[in-house]
């Protein structure tokens, strides 16, 4: 069943159907067949090196965005730059509107998220920034796992129409090859691979995001745990993957 030209989201509904149990790698295949080279490959995590090392093996030419909030670990740009040297490949970093957020610490300080809540922040340093980066691009493949949060990814499709960061005048279809993978597959992929991951994995941080944002988690916690843990569960979500809402 291909997916080039105009599809509908009953469509992308019945593909995710077929491909389930499908391995994630010839998901990525058919994806960057039917897309390439406008494609792009979101990354930020270990899931995210997993699927550039499976698309690194197929020949096909994708992009490698990611973006850089301006508030990551040390660690993380460390990683980004071994992913860079380890596939030889060229890696965009989008950065925040620099008015935008001098306005945001301006009036509200450095950490006005402890108070009102992530999504102002995450609007101006990751949201704005994702919608740059995939200008251009027909299709882009995320990380995301079903099993990362039961409260927002829970009944995330292996693909889907993106109808949030879609263009005005065309589509956008999201690959999530690892929807039903758990952590647990990664990790041994990661292994039996040699994929680079970020150091802060070694140190207890299961899910990595923005430096203030990010804690390590206690054992028998859930891996979201870590992420904006003064909120809601329901509410850990940055904003880019809002369509699972």
């Amino acid at each position: 069943m291909a997916l080039a030209g105009s599809v509908t989201a009953s469509a992308l509904a019945a593909r995710s159907a077929e491909l389930t149990r499908v391995h994630p790698a010839e998901i990525v295949s058919q994806a960057l067949e039917e897309y390439a080279p406008e494609i792009a490959i979101s990354f930020s995590g270990a899931e995210d090196v997993a699927l550039i090392d499976m698309a690194s093996r197929l020949g096909h030419s994708f992009r490698v965005i990611t973006l850089d909030t301006g508030r990551l670990h040390a660690e993380t740009y460390a990683f980004i730059e071994r992913v860079r040297e380890h596939y030889s490949l060229e890696i965009e970093l989008f950065f925040p509107q620099a008015e935008a957020v001098q306005e945001l610490v301006q009036s509200k300080g450095l950490f006005s998220f402890y108070e009102d809540g992530h999504q102002e922040c995450c609007a101006i340093r990751k949201v704005e920034p994702l919608r740059r980066a995939l200008e251009g691009v027909r299709a882009y493949i995320t990380g995301q796992r079903q099993d990362q949060s039961p409260a927002t990814r829970g009944q995330v499709p292996i693909v889907q129409l993106d109808e949030v960061f879609a263009p005005p005048d065309g589509q956008l279809v999201k690959f999530n090859p690892l929807s039903e993978w758990t952590s647990a597959q990664v990790w041994q992929y990661i292994r039996e691979h040699e994929v680079p991951y970020n150091a802060l994995h070694d140190r207890g941080f299961r899910s990595i995001g923005c430096e203030p944002c990010t804690r390590p988690t206690n054992p028998g916690e859930h891996e979201r745990e870590g992420r904006w843990w003064w909120e809601e569960a329901t509410k850990r979500e940055c904003g880019i993957h809002v369509i699972n809402a």
